[in-house]
């Protein structure tokens, strides 16, 4: 493929060197003419020095036949300024950006700027991962189709615990898809028993959290009708 990365710090400079490994065509754009010069002697033809929310500068890159653009700069404005100009000026359909504060995400999905990845946000999620009293984990969410992943611990107790997979009650439009227990995890079948302690990762429509979790925790369930 053909990439384009603006900003060239840690993350940049990292990313192009991968990306260059991996057999891509890379170009990174920096505008800071100290750090430019810095990454340039590694990176060398791979990278050029100037303002990536210009367009001269983007052109000059030849964001035009850019498969993929990266925006990773230290500024949340200038990555969607980035991305929507690839998007909607060029053509570009794969877009990737970095948001710096958590708190602008929301701005991204509002201007159609997705995936925005933040740092904190995938640090907080592997939190919740290693320290079992977060109790629930989203691990994925896929909102344009309406799906989410989330991990969840079976307390001792709950409506789960010592009950068949199939013999759950989970309402329609939700699936466990992975058991993981003493260590190792299995793809479990309609009559794999769950038992406390293990950890359900279950895929399931977007809303159905509330009515899913409290099979798990102990909490008595929200009545559903699409029970099955």
């Amino acid at each position: 493929m053909y990439i384009l990365i603006v900003g060239a710090g840690k993350v940049g400079w990292n990313l192009a060197r991968e990306l260059v490994e991996k057999e891509n065509e890379v170009i990174a754009i920096e505008s800071s003419r100290r750090r430019y010069e810095v990454v340039e002697e590694e990176l060398e033809h791979s990278i050029q020095y100037g303002d990536g929310t210009e367009l001269w500068v983007l052109e000059r890159a030849g964001i035009e036949r850019a498969d993929l653009v990266i925006a990773v700069t230290g500024d949340d404005e200038d990555n969607i300024l980035i991305c929507q100009m690839a998007r909607e000026k060029y053509g570009v359909e794969r877009v990737v950006a970095r948001c710096n504060n958590p708190r602008n995400l929301q701005h991204f999905e509002l201007l159609g700027v997705k995936p925005a990845i933040s740092a904190t946000d995938l640090i907080l999620r592997l939190i919740e991962h290693e320290v079992p009293k977060y109790g629930l984990v989203h691990l994925l969410d896929l909102k344009e189709e309406r799906l989410e992943i989330i991990e969840m611990e079976v307390e001792e107790g709950s409506h789960a615990d010592g009950v068949q997979v199939a013999d759950l009650g989970l309402p329609d439009g939700s699936l466990v898809i992975s058991i993981l227990r003493d260590g190792g995890g299995f793809v479990p079948k309609g009559d794999s028993v769950v038992r406390a302690g293990d950890e359900v990762l279950l895929v399931l429509d977007i809303g159905l959290e509330d009515s899913v979790t409290g099979r798990f925790s102990g909490i008595a369930p929200a009545a559903s009708a699409d029970v099955g």
